[in-house]
């Protein structure tokens, strides 16, 4: 399979539960790939879970680079320094696209967090990047390479046991452009001075 591989069916939302929310990874997070790690859910139900890393980069390739191997044509001033961001451990040669929706590939995009009043895309076809290149793609968008998944069960144990706190995403956590400063915001959002959170903290 190739770097964005086919399209993706439209998910149902009767059983989603965090859906369209982020996960901020708790200071006790064992798993060093999701150290400091903010993740926002793109799906969510008694299945599993799915996810996108939104504040950790991959070093080893450009966006251009990226054109480059697709052989898409690009337009340089429609896409300067666009980041290719470390979505998670899952599938990392494949690629995901999230971005506002004033952009939709048809069925190819996933419409995320409707349900709650969060209108945002999810395309993972080439349509997108072919879009960004042309200077026609959506006015804030992240690309990401692999995804963070869950099987039935696992994440709700991993809450429960202290892994994560949730907070409801915004357009600073989804496309701000310091990736940095995305954990210690995400946390602030809740209330919390990220000093506050010991390693032996109970349930927020």
């Amino acid at each position: 399979m190739g770097l964005f591989g086919n399209r993706r069916r439209q998910q149902k939302t009767a059983d989603l539960n965090l859906e369209g929310h982020v996960l901020i990874a708790m200071p006790n997070m064992p798993d060093p790939k999701f150290e400091q790690a903010v993740v926002f859910l793109c799906a969510h139900s008694k299945e599993g879970a799915m996810g996108l890393v939104l504040n950790k980069l991959v070093s080893n390739i450009t966006f251009v680079d990226l054109l480059q191997q697709l052989r898409i044509r690009s337009n340089v001033k429609a896409v300067p320094g666009m980041p290719i961001q470390f979505g998670g451990p899952v599938e990392t040669g494949r690629g995901f696209v999230l971005h506002t929706p004033d952009y939709t590939a048809g069925e190819s995009t996933m419409k995320v967090g409707h349900h709650i009043g969060l209108n945002v895309g999810l395309t993972a076809t080439v349509d997108v990047l072919k879009a960004i290149a042309e200077g026609k793609g959506p006015k804030a968008s992240m690309l990401a390479l692999g995804y963070a998944g869950w099987e039935s069960g696992q994440l709700e144990r991993e809450i429960q046991q202290n892994g994560w706190l949730t907070c409801p995403a915004d357009h600073q956590l989804l496309f701000g452009h310091d990736l940095r400063s995305k954990w210690e915001y995400a946390i602030r959002k809740l209330g919390f001075n990220p000093s506050q959170l010991s390693r032996d903290a109970g349930r927020a």
